[in-house]
């Protein structure tokens, strides 16, 4: 095994790499600004090179599997304007997935909105108007509020000006993200620099003439392509390396050097004579980025479509899916290869084996590391939640996220050589790892672990006998998981194959998956009952607050619950809106969000109230008070509803557990 691994590493092409993620950069909708958008013609016409790239790697069988999705053109949209000294500036605007065309440049009346949120149109008329404002997607709200919100008020479109939070790198950065709103409601960004010219003229006229030439087009139900080829191995069971092929501007490292990499990997497998045991596909996603209009989970799309619709069976078959973003950076001092649970202690032992030839540290100060859960970043999650137990290179963390990340800075100027090397070699000797592993190393006993380590009662009101029962339960299986995680460990120690016991894991896996998988409304994964205490403690705090006559810090408090963010900054129609699509809309439309939020308290009454009398100094809180508690105590049914669902759901699994050590 050490010869076929040096064999690899030496055979490894970064400069190959390199040249295959530039290529990708070929095609664009948007001449000057590239997009590489979910099912436009650059995606399909990219997604046909990269299948005529596998065949020259020498991998097999390839494919081009059909979606069904919503497309989103964007050829154009400039800017035209006199600043305040009369010179006249023709600039770029980025775009996001809405409908907005012009016949040409087309005349509008511009103004600025500040931050766009609703205290900011009282007593502004802005009918037919472009509106300029602010926005900060990582630290504030996402781009779909102040759109619908714009929208709502008649605006013609809005023009987002990126305000720290993504684009940081320099002052002429676009950005673009997905929409996650109607495409009836425009919008585009414009850059600080740019938008400082127009303000400046804007500050002394309030609005301005400006002139737009735009196309931005999306439509519905219509193709894209998910590319894959194989190695072939020795049996049906699978290995999956998968990154996405659509992009925002050139996505050099996102994702073009990641479809890169995996095509490279599987060309030096091939070169070094590697013959897997399992066969292992390697698949270019499209629509990672966006594919669905209208969805608070607009993204990851192509994946989503592969094991739900077009795939199914790869679920069941695959024991692992590799999946890679940005690679080709270092995010932090510190990688992290970002796991589902059950794979944690596998590849905690996998990192501290590493031959001697491969040191993490000669690319990163503070080594390799681990971390668990699965994000919804990433189509790692729509894998995860498919049934197909999934890893990604940990990219959310650092700087180059705040910088550079889905703007036109995101390019080679930025390219590690070295770290793109080590990121090829790691995953390499991870894939031949788990290819040589006889039993999918699966450890079902670390869900239960985290579970119960979730467990956290607020109130002490809480249902106690439940909450025992529950902890007993996942006691039990535990310790059934970690009897089965030892028998997973002797049969790979002896060379053994047992397709019952990794078929019984895989089967684990899925349900654990359907059980436990949920989401708050800011997107995190999370366990069923940890939203609903982290609401309790919120709503025990306001009400300490509004005890005290403190309506701010008690504002502040249910700022933190569910969406009650939004109730302080637009429209409640913009508010409902945004909470009812998730709460009332066919599955797939919501694709991999579907069920995973399971409850919500409307909290905009009690929001708007506080913020009246926070602004009159009005201490009589005794009705806010009752309307707290009563929000309380609905969380508490709540609470106790997810215990006792929780329990009935290990219970099952323990079941499982136990005819699986009985076979």
């Amino acid at each position: 095994m050490d010869d076929i691994r040096e064999a690899y590493l030496q055979a490894v092409d970064v400069d190959y790499s390199y040249r295959l993620a530039k290529k990708m950069e070929t095609f664009k909708t948007n001449p000057v600004l590239g997009y590489r958008t979910a099912g436009s013609q650059a995606e399909i016409d990219t997604g046909n090179m990269l299948a005529e790239e596998m065949r020259a790697a020498g991998l097999q069988d390839i494919h081009m599997d059909r979606l069904t999705l919503d497309s989103w053109e964007f050829k154009k949209a400039v800017l035209r304007f006199e600043d305040r000294d009369g010179v006249r500036h023709e600039i770029q605007l980025g775009a996001y997935q809405t409908n907005f065309v012009t016949d040409g440049f087309q005349k509008f009346e511009l103004t600025d909105l500040g931050k766009g949120t609703a205290e900011d149109y009282e007593g502004r008329d802005v009918a037919g108007k472009l509106v300029m404002a602010d926005i900060n997607q990582r630290e504030e709200w996402w781009i779909n509020f102040p759109v619908y919100q714009a929208h709502l008020k008649g605006a013609a479109a809005l023009i987002a000006v990126q305000e720290n939070g993504y684009g940081e790198i320099d002052s002429s950065a676009l950005n673009a993200q997905d929409i996650a709103g109607p495409a009836d409601a425009p919008a585009f960004s414009m850059s600080r620099r740019d938008a400082e010219l127009i303000r400046a003229r804007l500050a002394q006229e309030g609005t301005i003439t400006v002139e737009l030439d735009a196309d931005s087009r999306v439509k519905r139900d219509q193709p894209a392509y998910n590319v894959w080829g194989v190695i072939s191995g020795k049996c049906e069971e699978k290995i999956l390396l998968t990154a996405h092929y659509d992009s925002y501007f050139t996505g050099f490292q996102d994702d073009n050097t990641a479809v890169a990499m995996i095509i490279s990997m599987a060309r030096s497998l091939i070169a070094c004579g590697y013959q897997p045991e399992r066969t292992i596909v390697v698949c270019a996603m499209a629509a990672e980025e966006w594919g669905v209009t209208n969805s608070k989970y607009d993204w990851s799309t192509g994946a989503w479509q592969q094991v739900f619709k077009v795939r199914p069976q790869w679920r069941g078959q695959t024991v692992i899916d590799l999946n890679f973003e940005l690679p080709a950076h270092a995010h932090d001092r510190r990688d992290a290869i970002r796991c589902t649970y059950e794979y944690q202690d596998f590849l905690e032992d996998f990192v501290r084996r590493l031959p001697a030839w491969i040191d993490p540290k000669e690319v990163y100060p503070e080594g390799l590391t681990v971390c668990a859960p699965i994000e919804t970043w990433s189509d790692d999650f729509s894998m995860a939640i498919g049934g197909i137990p999934s890893t990604v290179n940990d990219f959310s963390a650092g700087r180059f996220m705040e910088t550079h990340y889905h703007s036109q800075f995101d390019n080679d100027d930025f390219y590690d050589e070295k770290v793109y090397r080590f990121h090829h070699q790691l995953y390499g000797l991870l894939l031949m790892e788990i290819d040589q592993t006889p039993v999918a190393p699966l450890n079902p006993a670390e869900l239960f672990a985290q579970i119960r380590r979730s467990i956290r009662p607020v109130t002490g009101e809480e249902d106690e006998t439940a909450i025992r029962r529950l902890l007993d339960r996942l006691s039990e299986a535990e310790e059934l998981g970690d009897r089965l995680w030892a028998r997973v460990r002797e049969k790979n120690r002896a060379g053994e194959k047992d397709e019952a016991l990794q078929q019984g894991l895989l089967n684990l896996f899925q349900k654990g998956q359907d059980y436990f998988v949920r989401l708050d409304w800011q997107d995190s994964v999370l366990f069923p009952q940890e939203a609903i205490q982290n609401n309790l403690r919120y709503l025990r705090a306001a009400s300490a607050c509004l005890k005290e006559g403190e309506t701010g810090l008690a504002l502040e408090a249910i700022y933190s619950i569910d969406n009650s963010r939004y109730a302080f900054l637009f429209d409640e129609a913009v508010y409902q809106y945004f909470t009812e699509y998730v709460l009332d809309q066919p599955e797939d439309r919501l694709q991999w969000g579907a069920g995973r939020i399971v409850h919500h308290e409307n909290l905009y009454g009690l929001v708007a109230r506080l913020k009246k009398k926070h602004r009159t100094g009005c201490r009589d809180l005794a009705e806010e008070l009752a309307m707290v508690r009563e929000a309380e105590k609905q969380q508490m049914i709540c609470y106790d509803d997810d215990i006792r669902y929780i329990t009935r759901s290990v219970e099952k699994l323990i079941d499982e557990m136990k005819k699986l050590e009985e076979g």
